[in-house]
């Protein structure tokens, strides 16, 4: 077996790029080469001590820490705003941040002097304010080391944070957490390699900074004369020392360039979640949990007013459990995000138990989210992610954790506190993340499709645990899905959108008996045609004419819904009572259950479903491209008016 990685036979690079970029390869390395073979190795060690040698050494360490410390301080808030702050102006502070690294050093130098110098911009104001003086100073070799390394880290931080889906974030904001606390319990240690290669980058870049440094704070034995000066006095009159600490500067960028394995931006990436075999899985059945406090067991209605791409008015009662159904593009995400207050594309004016929560941040709102995929914070362990909310808003870490603790248990999934996301199932996940959004005690549950990636054992088991938990819930609770058994299991009523607006809201049974979209009926497994109303039923958008028994008035706007197993498949044109019969063509078979859903189309009317037993298939025999006769009773044609 090939291993990956190893190049095949028939791979071979041409001639004519590989010629070249093995000339680059040696252009690069003949210089470095230079250094290792002129090096007086019996010698290295004396110049490596020499007096001078050292002390240009510790004074390179003190400035390039310092530079360092400054970059973070200054470089990590400049790198999330460019990442994650749209504002004007934006491409040209970028283009401010790179331009250090395509500038001259030297003529960084003279921008310093002019800048910070005693007759610059800032210096006399400096010198007579506070006393400083920049240049020829040790802090004037920090500022210019900075001013050089600093691009370095927010680059790579920058990369490291737009690689970051900004899900995390907004899930904790939904928890509770201010945008402070978001950035340093999640943003930060989620982008951990992106802040240590960015480090590493820039401390080595202060470390052998040079032109900047001599042109603003000169070179001054002990004050300014970091390793790279000391290198170029020491060309002059001792060649054999430059070499050798040419050899250690060169030693330490590569040394923290293969530390770095080429990971310059840091992205973080999603970690492969194993699937746990069994037992421990997510059949495990809620243990009974303790009490949870008094915030948890409120009341809160929901009216809310949504304005832009989503329009609608949504009220409901505490304890209401609403299904959000629609195709693509119908704006149930924008819905739920505008009731998080985390999108500019549509505004809710929003009341929970009767308070205005329209102008609060995010965090405030007490509106908690799950999202599809549940976010988990894979630095954190189950227990942690679940108290995480209770910590943001401020109770103390030994409630919150039993607390959390007490999430868990109900929810079955109490013994994988202790696991980091990477070791839970995708139902134990699921879990974790509800458990998390139901211990931060919200007035409003949002749930984005929880439950859609996971296989159907798991997803009948955490429906059920969902069911049984969204009962005791005190607030309102949104769940948006594409599966009809969620709609109808789980929720209370179910709220139909197209093209951005409510097309219905009802009760889970009067959706299913009288849907008004073709989207939704055929999310049911129905047959659903819109068209126009006749004497005798419907003139079909499609093409085409269905009768019906009991057609609305004529003109009407409406949707004629056939359930598959009221359609009839023949070889022959049938003869007899049905009233709608049409040629057509077996297109697909595909199972359901213990039957088969037989796709016909027909050049006379619209495509059409039949559902049959896989005997009366194997009798009429079925397959793909195989002409049939499709019949429908009028009677069995339900015609809804829109």
């Amino acid at each position: 077996m090939k291993r990956a990685g190893v190049r095949t036979s028939g791979a071979r690079p041409p001639l004519a790029l590989a010629l070249p970029a093995l000339a680059a390869v040696a252009f690069l390395a003949l210089p470095l080469l230079g250094i290792l073979v002129r090096t007086e190795w019996s010698e290295l060690a004396g110049h490596l001590r020499s007096p001078g040698t050292v002390q240009a050494l510790k004074l390179s360490l003190v400035v390039s820490f310092w530079a360092l410390g400054l970059s973070l301080l200054l470089g990590v808030p400049l790198a999330w705003l460019l990442a994650r702050v749209p504002f004007p102006g934006k491409a040209f502070v970028r283009s401010l941040v790179l331009l250090p690294m395509v500038l001259p050093p030297t003529v960084g130098g003279v921008a310093l002097l002019l800048a910070f110098g005693r007759r610059g911009l800032l210096g006399p104001w400096l010198e007579s304010t506070f006393g400083v003086t920049l240049p020829f100073h040790t802090s004037g070799a920090v500022l210019a080391a900075t001013f050089v390394a600093m691009p370095f880290l927010v680059i790579s931080l920058e990369g490291a944070l737009g690689g970051l889906r900004p899900r995390y974030e907004e899930t904790a904001a939904s928890l509770g957490a201010s945008p402070v606390r978001v950035f340093f319990t999640v943003t930060l240690p989620m982008v951990a390699p992106g802040v240590l290669a960015g480090a590493a980058l820039t401390w080595a870049r202060a470390l052998g900074e040079f032109g900047a440094t001599i042109t603003f704070a000169g070179n001054l034995p002990g004050t300014t004369q970091t390793l790279p000066l000391q290198v170029y006095l020491l060309l002059q009159d001792e060649p054999e020392a430059a070499t050798s600490v040419s050899l250690l500067l060169l030693a330490i960028a590569m040394g923290v360039l293969i530390a770095l394995r080429g990971r310059w931006t840091g992205t973080p990436a999603d970690r492969p979640r194993r699937d746990e075999p069994a037992p421990d899985t997510d059949a495990v059945p809620a243990e009974p949990a303790p009490a949870l406090p008094a915030p948890s067991t409120g009341r809160w209605s929901l009216h809310a007013d949504v304005t832009g791409f989503t329009t609608l008015t949504l009220a409901a009662d505490p304890g209401t459990t609403i299904a959000v159904v629609g195709p693509n593009g119908a704006g149930k995400t924008t819905l739920l995000r505008a009731l998080l207050g985390l999108t500019p594309r549509a505004h809710a004016e929003l009341r929970l138990g009767g308070e205005d929560v329209t102008a609060l941040p995010p965090h405030r709102r007490r509106v908690a989210w799950v999202p599809q995929d549940g976010a988990l914070f894979p630095h954190l362990t189950a227990l942690a992610n679940t108290a995480y909310g209770l910590r943001a808003q401020g109770v103390a870490r030994a409630e919150a954790r039993r607390e959390a603790q007490a999430w868990l248990d109900r929810l079955g999934v109490g013994h994988l506190g202790h696991r980091k996301p990477a070791q839970l199932s995708g139902g134990q996940a699921q879990r974790v993340a509800l458990a998390r959004a139901l211990a931060a005690r919200p007035r409003l549950l949002v749930l984005d499709e929880p439950l859609a990636a996971l296989d159907q054992t798991t997803r009948a088991h955490v429906r059920h645990t969902l069911r049984a938990h969204l009962a005791g819930f005190g607030g309102v609770c949104l769940i948006v899905t594409h599966d009809p058994v969620e709609a109808v299991s789980l929720a209370d009523r179910v709220l139909v959108l197209q093209d951005g607006g409510a097309l219905q809201d009802a009760t889970p049974a009067e959706v299913t008996r009288h849907p008004r979209s073709p989207w939704v009926a055929r999310m049911l497994g129905r047959n659903a045609w819109p068209g126009t109303a006749t004497p005798e039923g419907l003139a079909l958008a499609g093409g085409g004419t269905l009768v019906a028994a009991e057609p609305p008035s004529p003109g009407t706007p409406a949707l004629a819904i056939v359930a598959p197993e009221a359609v009839s498949l023949h070889r022959e044109k049938p003869a007899g009572s049905p009233r709608n019969v049409w040629p057509g063509t077996v297109r697909e078979i595909t199972t359901s259950g213990s039957r088969l859903r037989v796709l016909v189309t027909s050049a006379e009317a619209p495509d059409l479903v039949a559902e049959i037993t896989p005997q009366a298939a194997a009798e009429l025999g079925l397959a793909d491209g195989v002409s049939v006769w499709t019949s429908v009773k009028a009677t069995e044609t339900t015609v809804v008016p829109l």
